[in-house]
């Protein structure tokens, strides 16, 4: 698919003086806005006329190894560069069986039933495809399609088997998808490390186990993360093999399917990890060399390798790598009822070379360094499943400073719902781990957090899986350290400090900035070490290999305190909805002080960063009269605080302007603490 980028430019964008509106300084970059948008809108047409979107989509129903209705086995394969190709396996004693060649680089095959109807290809047998190249080249591959695939051996190659299981081993789905969260609420998981035993935990452990919890801590949405095979664990699935398989490390298609529909079940709406920028370079069970050559799904040459990361670039001229990509999003919303996306690897779809660009100037998003084919990608990918599932959500990973980002593909704007934010982690981390707590800089924080575009959904978080790779220090570890964190044991200055301000970043957080908020497992309570996935580098070790929750459930330990209190956050921003309402209007900002007051849906945020000094008379702005009631407090003692507060005390404002604000009001504000507070009449 190749289009004059001249005649691109003249493409109608319909809405783009929306985004002109909201981003005047881009009317500069126009022609570059209307030139993606033009590959974009051609490449949709030029599908739409070929066979129409709906179908070319639903490629994993053509590809691949499959039964058909009257018990034949269907094959299908593109492999322009095959001279011959065949399939064997275990059904057969692995004597190879012909494909035809139907044009177009594709290769096709049928398998008759046996004479009972029955499929002659017997469930989670062995298949290999094999190929006679051009090059008179003979080579073994595994499916692009393969919907399962299993390691004999930790990080070894996998190998395919055939899925289709009898009917009564098939997982019936009973729940109905809950509705589109109108807020996010957002618990990122790895299955791997689920369990707190030294093992690669299940989808079945994680169901009986996690999802009681998630749902319990108040969260609407789960975003799992390495489920996609991939055939390096430490790569936390970044480095993708086949795209159509659910991992097999932690279970079967079925029991997937019922981590899914559980989830449901408990209103909970389920996410995916995807990575449709770069692929692992195995040849034996990726993608990589699938037919001899480096061209395929990839861009051809040095371009399509990212040495980086040490793998491969799609190339998104290529109408059959549309066609797998799109079609493996499609496989996992219709086989498995995923309900939304978080795209990963942004850069190398978007940069010819992602290495040298990433900083937060705005201009470096436009001009010849862009892959003009990569961002008509993501505005054709976001179009599809926004059209077909108005239900679905897609999340970009955080690319700074490139707007329009979530901003509607009419607009000009690549289309996703959220993207993700790191601004908060990184003043958090740089707070925490570079700054003495009388040197923290109130306007700083605030600056920072206000820089994020209003027009734009984000989610938020403090620290979330990278945070937590192993060379990095957890925000739990750089807080409390070895601190005692057992009831037995007395409160040391550390530890109070620690869980003072874990509790409080969490608090502002979610609350200051996003549209949603997320929690990485395990720091709901404050998980005191990183994760490091076992590899040959660590001997295989499995001890930051998991997640230990006995830490939250036992009492005597004051991980419980930290616990509770990100329930508490969740199940108040339940009841009042923050997170939907309009921005935070900020209304007292005071650097001596160390004090940051912000209004919200209804409720007044008050945060007291001053290590040492409480004031018992604290005057602060308010916009609505009344009185107030304390709502969440991280000085309440049974989130480990020192409870400085009576549990049921009222303040009440006054008619008297203060910062701007038409009323005050008086206040005991405890040293090293938050809270949010309610009309009385709210309450």
């Amino acid at each position: 698919t190749s289009f004059n980028n001249q005649d691109m430019q003249q493409w109608g964008v319909p809405s783009i003086e929306n985004l002109f509106r909201d981003y005047p300084q881009l009317r500069m970059h126009e022609a570059d806005i209307r030139a993606r948008y033009g590959m974009f809108e051609k490449t949709k047409m030029a599908i739409e006329r070929e066979e129409g979107l709906d179908r070319f989509t639903h490629a994993y129903k053509d590809f691949g190894v499959m039964m058909m209705e009257d018990g034949r086995v269907r094959c299908m394969e593109w492999i322009p560069n095959a001279r011959a190709v065949y399939l064997k396996g275990e059904f057969n004693n692995w004597n190879l069986i012909p494909y035809r060649e139907v044009g177009f680089g594709k290769w096709e095959l049928f398998i008759p039933a046996n004479r009972d109807g029955s499929c002659a290809v017997r469930h989670c047998s062995e298949l290999k495809i094999v190929i006679e190249t051009k090059e008179n080249q003979t080579i073994e591959r595994i499916s692009p399609w393969a919907k399962y695939v299993v390691q004999c051996d930790h990080n070894q190659a996998f190998k395919w088997k055939f899925w289709n299981p009898p009917s009564s081993q098939r997982f019936q789905i009973t729940h109905t998808r809950p509705r589109k969260p109108d807020r996010l609420r957002i618990y990122e998981a790895h299955i791997g490390i689920a369990s707190e035993r030294c093992e690669i935990s299940t989808y079945r452990y994680f169901t009986s186990n996690i999802l009681p919890r998630i749902r319990d801590q108040g969260y609407n949405s789960l975003l799992l993360m390495a489920v996609v095979e991939h055939s390096y664990y430490p790569s936390w699935g970044y480095q993708v093999t086949n795209y159509f398989s659910a991992s097999s490390r932690y279970g079967t298609p079925e029991e997937f399917k019922e981590l899914v529909d559980t989830a449901h079940g408990m209103g909970i709406y389920v996410m995916l990890d995807v990575m449709h920028g770069e692929a692992s370079k195995n040849d034996l069970d990726g993608l990589n060399m699938f037919d001899g050559t480096d061209a395929c799904y990839f861009d051809d040459g040095p371009q399509g390798f990212n040495n980086q990361n040490d793998t491969r670039v799609f190339d998104y001229t290529k109408w059959e790598t549309l066609r797998f990509l799109l079609s493996q999003l499609r496989y996992y919303v219709n086989e498995f009822h995923v309900d939304g996306f978080r795209f990963n690897g942004l850069s190398t779809m978007i940069f010819h070379d992602p290495s040298k660009y990433g900083c937060r100037d705005y201009q470096q998003y436009f001009g010849r360094q862009m892959r003009t084919e990569g961002l008509a990608y993501l505005m054709l990918m976001n179009d599809m499943l926004h059209n077909f599932y108005p239900n679905l959500i897609t999340i970009a990973e955080d690319v700074q400073g490139m707007t329009a980002l979530s901003r509607p593909v009419r607009d000009g704007g690549l289309g996703f719902d959220y993207r993700l934010c790191k601004d908060a982690a990184n003043i958090w981390a740089k707070l925490f781990s570079e700054m003495r707590d009388e040197e923290w800089d109130m306007h700083f924080i605030r600056q920072m957090l206000e820089e994020n575009r209003n027009d734009e959904k984000k989610i938020m978080f403090t620290e979330n899986h990278e945070q937590n790779e192993v060379g990095r220090m957890t925000l739990s570890r750089i807080l409390i350290g070895d601190s005692p964190m057992s009831e037995c044991q007395q409160v040391t200055p550390q530890l109070d400090r620690g869980l003072s301000l874990y509790k409080m970043s969490r608090l502002f957080t979610h609350a200051f900035a996003g549209q949603g908020f997320l929690n990485f497992i395990g720091n709901e309570f404050g998980h005191p070490d990183w994760v490091e996935l076992p590899s040959p580098s660590n001997n295989d070790n499995y001890q930051f290999a998991r997640r230990q929750f006995h830490m939250a459930d036992n009492q005597q330990m004051r991980y419980k305190y930290l616990n509770r209190f990100d329930r508490a956050i969740n199940k108040t921003e339940e009841r009042f909805g923050w997170l939907k309402s309009n921005q935070a209007v900020v209304t007292r900002t005071h650097n001596g002080d160390k004090v940051i007051v912000f209004e919200r849906a209804g409720l007044v945020f008050v945060f007291n960063f001053h290590p040492t000094k409480s004031y018992p008379d604290y005057k602060i702005p308010v916009r609505q009269r009344g009185s107030y009631k304390i709502m969440l407090d991280t000085d309440d003692n049974c989130f480990g605080g020192h409870s400085r507060n009576q549990a049921n005390v009222e303040f009440h404002s006054m008619n008297e302007q203060f910062e701007n604000s038409p009323n005050s009001m008086m206040i005991y504000l405890p040293s090293r603490s938050g809270m949010v507070l309610a009309q009385s009449n709210l309450v």
